[in-house]
């Protein structure tokens, strides 16, 4: 066997061990996601080693920001685990921990032959995994700021032709319509943008957080109702947090995080006035423990 053929291999013996780890950690119960992570190379949108993985979330000093370990050589077996590569430490971007990842997309469950947009593409990586859900049939409309990673991104999403990326802004209102909206930037609200560009019966899956410290991944399906749409939080998060997002109201809803454990939210509403359910107000909509 070639030295390539080799490594092949045992890249793919590795993700198969990965993929079943990373969809526990996640709770995943659909079995697609598992196969995602199990088809999916890590390597190229890492680039090449030695990588720097954030330790745990562990924060030395919050001026100093978070503590990155190096891998000591290219071993790719650093790369099949659960952590999160530095794509940029002293920017601290990163490829996002997988676990999180395999659970969002088991709440998000995009459908064959669907039409998604990810807003936060970095490198690629998940977006691949979104490309290999939707299939040949679907369509994948990634969105990043960074020119530099969205060229990387483009390059590295080559064996994924229905996946495209783009160097702009997820704030824009020139969003094609979507089934599924998956958002990889932390902001105090969702953007007018992604509410207009849901189809009927689209999700939605953001991380609604201050702009400094944890939030939660907000899970919002598109009813007919113009005055309330299903809603859940999927897990407690911390992304980037959104360029061009304004940081209204940012204090507010870190205070509403503070309280613990995450409320058993069941409803986005953009009616008036809030009643007793209401968990957490802003401008044009608010979060109840109602059914909508």
């Amino acid at each position: 066997m070639a030295d390539q053929d080799r490594s092949n291999a045992r890249s793919a013996k590795l993700r198969r061990c990965y993929a079943s780890l990373v969809a526990g950690q996640g709770a995943a119960a659909d079995p697609r996601i598992e196969a995602a992570f199990a088809a999916v190379p890590r390597e190229p949108f890492s680039g090449p080693g030695p990588w720097s993985i954030l330790a745990a979330n562990v924060w030395r000093f919050r001026d100093r920001g978070p503590l990155y370990v190096t891998t000591p050589d290219d071993d790719p077996a650093f790369l099949y685990q659960d952590v999160l590569i530095a794509l940029d430490a002293k920017r601290r971007i990163n490829i996002g921990q997988p676990s999180l990842h395999a659970l969002c997309l088991d709440a998000l469950a995009p459908l064959p032959g669907e039409t998604v947009i990810q807003i936060g593409a970095g490198s690629g990586y998940y977006t691949a995994l979104l490309a290999h859900l939707v299939g040949v049939e679907g369509r994948i409309h990634g969105l990043e700021i960074d020119p530099v990673l969205a060229a990387r991104a483009a390059h590295n999403l080559t064996p994924w032709p229905w996946a495209q990326v783009e160097a702009r802004s997820g704030m824009t209102e020139k969003l094609p319509a979507a089934d599924a909206i998956y958002v990889n930037a932390g902001t105090p609200r969702p953007a007018r943008a992604w509410i207009r560009a849901l189809r009927p019966g689209g999700r939605l899956l953001f991380p609604l957080q201050p702009m400094h410290g944890r939030g939660g991944m907000l899970l919002v399906h598109r009813s007919a109702s113009r005055t309330a749409w299903p809603a859940r939080f999927v897990s407690r998060a911390i992304f980037m947090p959104l360029q061009g997002m304004p940081e209204k109201d940012s204090a507010k809803l870190a205070k509403a995080f503070a309280r613990q454990p995450l409320p058993p939210i069941r409803s986005i509403r953009f009616d008036k006035p809030r009643d007793a359910s209401c968990w957490y107000d802003s401008r044009g909509w608010w979060l109840s423990t109602r059914d909508p």
